[in-house]
């Protein structure tokens, strides 16, 4: 009777340590590992308003497990500094303006400025899936493919025929989608490749409850390398809603690009390392990594980006572009959620006398990533930067050009989830001829938009603004 009433006595205050106990090791951990401070307070302030949920939800979400592994699986390099030395571009051979680029992406990636490329830029489905099927068709030794979304449609049947195709004339065919991605389209089109005996690979599987931890951290790249020496890489999904001229239901615009040169090994080399993360496989010899001659006048590099070693790449170079932006600034984004440092980047380079332009869809496909860009776009707006809305279609393009000369585009859009939780692939290049033609599909974008103005943020309703700014608030979790 004694220890019944000691019991009931003293159980409240057991938990209550417990759970005390609980958060303090939770927010020890958040305040240790935890770089960006907005996300840290907010993670502390959730473990402690609901400190078992809190603390529960940070271990699943908040706690990057990818690094660590991500560094014990990473292959050794297949293509080194010393086997790029041929092609490599010093930062004296371009101008004075970009040698502080250069300098600065060097000591974030192992890839060096590559010259001697040729780069195609391709709008929508139209111009890049029969350009990516063609490649295909025409492969003899190899075809990797990695990307986020594999629709089992009328575009995803079209790129499985061509696999399909490809394996059976001898070619080494690699698949790899991200698990959440094969997750659009039911049946997946993973049961069809199974079935063709196409070896293909599932990144981060997220079905199973301990790997949970993974659904914020997922293989946003989009990689098509065939015979290790052409090259496809930006935004574009596998999808019929890409393909416009089948008027699809949800049509959608992207950029995608196709390489020759140099450059394709930084491709194949993303490709490779994601394979051997995900199939302790490794990709070798000269099927897959050729020599490669010079076919173009573009010189560019590879960015691999992600919660690894790799780590905050592309939001570096970000910075550093807009950082020495003299004339003006061209994004093109379907979602605008940067954080502090890129807004104040953009910022100064609009006060500084750089025109700014930031082309946004004016209806997204993700409500509370639309309403957070519009609790967050009155930052850049009150300070100068120009903001405008595309009409529909929704626009899934990628893409930023600095001064006429500098164009970066890619699959990784301005936003957290992007910039820290996700492994993108971005190429930069030098080249006027090239940032010419980018920038003028921006401004026939401009064209067709309306411009938004701090005016029409301001006066949103009462009820409006709030929403907007709750979504905002959740930007750390995004």
């Amino acid at each position: 009777m004694f220890l019944q009433d000691l019991f009931h006595t003293l159980w409240p205050y057991a938990v209550s340590a417990v759970t005390i106990a609980i958060a303090v090791v939770a927010s020890a951990h958040v305040v240790l590992k935890k770089r960006d401070v907005r996300g840290t307070i907010a993670w502390v302030g959730f473990i402690w308003v609901l400190p078992i949920a809190g603390a529960a939800l940070y271990a699943m979400l908040g706690i990057n497990r990818i690094r660590r592994k991500a560094r014990i699986l990473r292959p050794e390099q297949h293509v080194t500094m010393d086997d790029l030395e041929p092609y490599s571009r010093r930062p004296g051979d371009l101008d004075e303006q970009a040698r502080p680029l250069v300098h600065l992406v060097d000591r974030m990636v192992h890839h060096r400025l590559v010259a001697g490329n040729r780069v195609r830029l391709l709008q929508n489905g139209d111009e890049a899936f029969p350009a990516m099927l063609e490649a295909i068709d025409a492969a003899t030794r190899s075809v990797t493919l990695a990307t986020y979304i594999f629709d089992d449609d009328r575009a995803g049947k079209l790129f499985c025929e061509a696999l399909v195709r490809a394996k059976a004339r001898g070619v080494e065919v690699r698949v790899l989608i991200d698990d959440f991605g094969t997750m659009y389209s039911w049946p997946p089109i993973t049961y069809a490749l199974e079935r063709a005996g196409i070896p293909m690979a599932r990144f981060l599987p997220t079905l199973v409850p301990w790997r949970m931890q993974y659904v914020n951290l997922r293989n946003h790249r989009k990689l098509l390398v065939v015979d290790g020496r052409v090259g496809f890489t930006g935004g574009m999904n596998i999808r019929e809603g890409n393909l416009l001229e089948l008027e699809p239901k949800h049509a959608i615009q992207d950029l995608h690009a196709r390489f020759e040169g140099p450059v394709v090994a930084h491709l194949q080399q993303a490709f490779g390392e994601d394979w051997h993360f995900t199939t302790g496989r490794e990709l070798l010899g000269d099927r897959f990594f050729p020599a490669l001659d010079e076919p173009g006048t573009v010189t560019a590099r590879g960015l691999p980006d992600g919660p690894d070693e790799d780590f905050e790449v592309l939001r570096m170079t970000m910075l550093g572009a807009l950082s020495i932006a003299k004339r003006h600034v061209h994004i093109v984004t379907p979602y605008f959620v940067p954080g502090d440092s890129l807004i104040t980047a953009l910022n100064v380079a609009a006060m500084r006398g750089v025109a700014v332009h930031i082309v946004l869809p004016e209806r997204g496909n993700l409500a509370l990533v639309q309403w957070a860009c519009m609790g967050t776009i009155a930052q850049v707006l009150e300070h100068g930067c120009r903001v405008w809305l595309s009409p529909p279609p929704f626009d899934h393009t990628k893409l930023m050009v600095v001064d006429g000369n500098w164009t970066l585009l890619g699959s990784a859009n301005w936003d957290m989830r992007t910039l820290r939780l996700n492994f993108e692939f971005n190429v930069e290049c030098y080249d006027e001829a090239l940032a010419r033609e980018a920038k003028e599909q921006v401004d026939q974008r401009i064209a067709r938009s309306r411009r938004l103005t701090l005016e029409e943020i301001r006066t949103r309703s009462l009820p409006v603004r709030l929403r907007d700014g709750a979504a905002r608030l959740l930007s750390p979790y995004l």
